[in-house]
């Protein structure tokens, strides 16, 4: 599966465009990941773009192990390779599947990631990405009572891929900066 057909399955299965945003964003900074550990810029950006297509498609409020195994079965039946279902797999922690070689230790720390680095632009009085730091990033994050939904023990897995948190918050900044435009931020 290219990128094109990629972005036209998220499209078909998801509606919001905000969700589709995220998945954009996951994609940005797993293939910059992919570009710093010197792997498969396709296939980690394919798994970022991909990890959340079943998200309309379950409950995963009362049946969370099955956001992430929907997908990523939906996809293995449609011939994507494996090591990108399994990373979408790796990426929720309910699915049971352990995270064990890098892509899926890459995913579950970005999952999250995306979401502070948004949170974090929108409290900047213009509200744009170009003008949000890795400081101001790395300030939020240890702020608890800011955006609290963001799973800040999940960013910290970024150490399972030898990773300071401080690097992370730098390399996956840069990679959202780039697509800001598509991001609307």
């Amino acid at each position: 599966m290219n990128r094109q057909e990629a972005l036209n399955l998220v499209k078909q299965y998801v509606k919001s465009e905000n969700s589709i945003k995220h998945m954009l964003a996951t994609e940005a900074i797993m293939k910059a990941l992919a570009k710093h550990f010197n792997e498969n810029e396709e296939t980690w950006g394919l798994a970022g773009l991909l990890h959340d297509t079943d998200m309309e498609l379950v409950d995963w409020k009362t049946e969370p192990e099955k956001h992430g195994a929907v997908g990523a079965d939906m996809l293995e039946k449609m011939g994507v390779d494996i090591v990108i279902t399994n990373a979408i797999r790796a990426h929720n922690e309910a699915t049971g599947k352990t995270r064990e070689n890098l892509i899926e230790k890459a995913i579950f720390a970005v999952d999250c990631l995306t979401g502070l680095i948004v949170a974090s632009t929108l409290v900047l009085p213009s509200k744009k990405m170009k003008d949000l730091t890795p400081e101001n990033v790395l300030n939020r994050f240890k702020e608890k009572s800011f955006a609290r939904g963001v799973r800040r023990d999940a960013i910290a897995t970024c150490a399972e891929i030898n990773l300071s948190l401080e690097e992370f918050v730098r390399i996956g900044l840069k990679a959202m900066q780039e697509i800001s435009e598509e991001l609307g931020l």
